[in-house]
């Protein structure tokens, strides 16, 4: 069963600069309203799509320092800011969704925190339901243009992710 979709809204980032800038809303909000820092963020989309370039953007407009790892090989990448602890997570090495569980991740998720996902169909079943799920695709660039441009389905899932999409 799946939850509802409390709101959506289609997102066009024609570079990396939109893409921090929505980024940058999404950390100005969670700072405003602290109880979003218990939020649950799905990113999905195709390879190259630009998952790992949100979520970097997230979390240096939170404030994380130093260099920001993608977990791909490592699974989680914990984050610990002043009142408020991040887990990033990517799924992509996952082959069966029952991984997720028999890695030790319910406990991760049933903490405080903010929780970034990549790849959550690769847990498919196992994951709880987002509080925001944004899809990312590649868009098609004109020719000559850059290859830039992303096309973007957020939706809100649950009050916490309208909070963060408003």
């Amino acid at each position: 069963m799946h939850a509802p979709i409390l709101g959506s809204r289609p997102l066009r980032w024609p570079d990396e600069a939109a893409c921090a800038a929505f980024a940058d809303g999404l950390a100005r909000a969670i700072r405003r309203q602290p109880e979003l820092g218990d939020s649950y963020i799905e990113v999905s989309g195709p390879l190259g799509a630009g998952k790992t370039t949100f979520v970097r953007h997230l979390l240096r407009a939170l404030g994380v320092a130093g260099r920001i790892k993608s977990p791909s090989y490592a699974v989680l990448e914990p984050h610990a800011l002043p009142g408020l602890a991040i887990s990033h997570f990517d799924f992509y090495r996952f082959a069966d969704p029952r991984e997720w569980a028999d890695a030790g991740l319910r406990d991760l998720f049933a903490a405080p925190g903010l929780k970034l996902a990549e790849w959550p169909e690769h847990a498919a079943g196992q994951l709880p339901p987002p509080d925001l799920r944004l899809h990312i695709e590649p868009g098609t660039a004109a020719p000559g243009e850059p290859d830039t441009l992303r096309e973007v389905q957020a939706q809100a899932l649950s009050p916490r992710g309208q909070a963060l999409l408003r």
